[in-house]
């Protein structure tokens, strides 16, 4: 492996910005995708869904929803041929993302694991559920995709948090399991399920299930395609040696970056007057931001996405978008979408003196189609 190179944190910031994308944003979602390998897909939606937030400001001209009418078409109708990309989980994790085709494959073992384990929503299914797929397969055969709604009463799940019928549980575990896969997204975004093979291309499906060292790799190259600058754990190091570079930056643990990065890096260091401080409002779980110990070491911010978070203990709030201008994060605003009304409303902001926000304000508004 070659020697550490030594960075300024300030470099190694507008390095993250620009391999992220956010200066230079690309033309479609395929690209965007095909870059980062997957984007985070979340459905609340308080002033726009979190991988909307995560596109908008990295594919010119996105629109909200851009990326569900990418992966489904726009009418929720497109061809298995036609598709480049699919949802589903992260493999250690219940993260849905959208994925590139290329991790199909990679999917396979964790599926296959995941109907022996325990678990409510993505692990074995109980007798009561095994009972119920003949009849939830042979409906989705016959008519095509089908949320749980489709299903007349099939009796409350007791086992999964919040309510849900076994019919709800049965389709999302066979999801997770593989036997089933989201064809498209309804009002509300609802899930309508189909057979894996009238949503992924033939040839994808026939990919054959790689060896355990190769999916361990894809997995670790994936963190890297995701965040660009990335802390490795203990053991993940050995697998990706040989395609990444070690940065040593003052102040933070050990940083490493893809080989195939360095230009961006070697190319940043010489362009410093080019990057932006015209601030923008990052999604809670922006690429840029998702690891917390990056983020407080390499950007001096502390940031915990609070949605989750009881409301007594928030410090920013249910949907803060912390804000960048430039190489600094400088604080956060608090935004929520009075649809009816047709307006933006700020329910809290703290940003550093000198630094406005008003117009990305108003630009997020007008992204959504409100006034502010």
């Amino acid at each position: 492996m070659s020697p550490p190179l030594k960075v300024t944190a300030d470099t190694a910031r507008r390095f993250m910005r620009r391999a992220l994308l956010l200066d230079a944003p690309v033309p479609d979602v395929a690209t965007a995708l095909s870059h980062h390998g997957y984007v985070q897909i979340d459905p609340i939606n308080i002033a726009g869904r979190m991988h909307d937030h995560i596109l908008r400001h990295r594919v010119a001209g996105y629109a909200e929803g851009g990326l569900m009418r990418h992966l489904h078409g726009a009418d929720g109708t497109l061809p298995a041929a036609q598709r480049t990309a699919f949802e589903h989980h992260l493999p250690t994790a219940s993260t849905l993302v959208a994925f590139t085709l290329d991790a199909w494959p990679h999917l396979l073992a964790v599926m296959r694991s995941r109907t022996r384990r325990n678990g409510a929503w993505s692990g074995r299914l109980s007798p009561r559920q095994k009972e119920l797929v003949p009849q939830l397969l042979t409906e989705i055969t016959a008519r095509g995709p089908l949320s749980s709604e489709d299903f007349a009463d099939t009796g409350r799940s007791r086992h999964v948090w919040g309510a849900a019928t076994q019919a709800k549980t049965a389709l999302q575990k066979l999801f997770f399991h593989g036997r089933l896969l989201i064809a498209r997204r309804g009002d509300a975004n609802r899930r309508y399920y189909d057979l894996p093979e009238r949503v992924l291309p033939p040839h994808v499906l026939a990919l054959p299930e790689p060896p355990a060292a190769e999916t361990a790799r894809w997995e670790i190259l994936l963190k890297f395609r995701q965040r660009r600058l990335v802390l490795l754990k203990r053991g993940e190091l050995p697998h990706v040696a040989d395609l990444v570079q070690r940065l040593d930056v003052e102040g933070c643990p050990p940083l490493y970056c893809l080989k195939a990065d360095l230009p961006v890096l070697f190319e940043i260091s010489d362009l410093k007057s080019e990057i932006s401080d015209s601030p923008l409002l990052l999604a809670p779980l922006d690429p840029l931001i998702y690891d917390r110990r990056v983020t407080s070491a390499l950007w001096q911010f502390d940031y915990t996405w609070e949605a989750y978070t009881p409301p007594h203990k928030r410090r920013r709030g249910y949907y803060a978008l912390p804000v960048l201008a430039g190489t600094a994060i400088v604080g956060h605003v608090d935004p929520k979408a009075d649809r009816p009304a047709r307006k933006l409303r700020l329910m809290a902001r703290a940003v550093k003196r000198g630094h406005k926000v008003a117009h990305a304000l108003d630009q997020l508004a007008n992204w959504l189609g409100l006034r502010r």
